[in-house]
């Protein structure tokens, strides 16, 4: 234990993560072997092999055979699990510039899962709409929305390249003030690992998205594919 209380290896854990986030240690770089950080933080090599074991479990080095440990990309905590608020403002709060194409934007029949999920008869005219979501010039997401046609026919006069969904169903008193959210892990099949820009059969991160407005209704159905390697998810649960 050191005068502050912490084990030593705490102490170089948190030393590491700030060189790493500041840019000392740069990401797909190595990081010094574990006998050069023995000497230069005056501990043994089982300390230091904690410390970086801690980083490696939450995600910010790994350990390459032969190699050594290097540092990973970074991951984005989505926050979107236990707040509801637009894609866009999520990542300005975080100092990420947010991107947005449109893939796809149009009037279809509702099928039995969308149907089923928005409350609406099966056929029923619904928007579909797909985009692709980037973060700092790279996708991280890939999202097919569907609103009940009938409800809001105004919306196909937005863009939304530019436009917030959530924003744009509030000026029409339908604000989504509940979401039900179902987290799968998938393999990404070849279309979504192609705009993903992955590996085919990479993890993903698939939710399914009910938005519910004040009267309980669902006004949006959501289907959300998000890469493994770059997003993680806060759950805040209290009691």
């Amino acid at each position: 234990m050191t005068k502050s209380g912490q084990p030593k290896y705490k102490l170089i854990e948190d030393d590491l993560l700030k060189k790493i986030q500041t840019g000392v240690y740069k990401q797909n770089t190595l990081i010094p072997r574990e006998v050069e950080l023995a000497e230069n933080y005056h501990v043994s090599r089982p300390t230091v092999r904690q410390a970086i074991s801690k980083l490696v479990n939450k995600g910010y080095l790994e350990r390459r055979r032969k190699r050594g440990t290097i540092v990973r990309q970074a991951k984005i905590e989505q926050e979107f699990t236990h707040v509801i608020e637009s894609y866009s403002t999520e990542m300005n709060t975080k100092g990420i510039y947010p991107k947005t194409n449109l893939l796809y934007f149009q009037v279809q029949q509702a099928n039995s899962e969308v149907s089923e999920n928005l409350k609406i008869p099966l056929n029923a005219p619904v928007f579909k709409l797909t985009r692709l979501r980037y973060a700092d010039q790279k996708p991280i997401v890939l999202v097919t929305t569907y609103v009940p046609e009938e409800r809001v026919p105004e919306l196909i006069n937005y863009d939304f390249v530019k436009d917030s969904l959530y924003s744009t169903l509030e000026k029409y008193q339908l604000k989504v003030t509940h979401v039900i959210r179902k987290l799968e892990v998938l393999e990404a099949d070849e279309t979504t690992a192609n705009l993903l820009n992955i590996p085919n059969n990479k993890p993903i991160f698939y939710f399914h998205t009910q938005g519910l407005t004040s009267d309980e209704k669902p006004i949006e159905y959501s289907i959300a594919k998000y890469r493994g390697d770059l997003n993680s998810f806060i759950i805040d649960v209290r009691r």
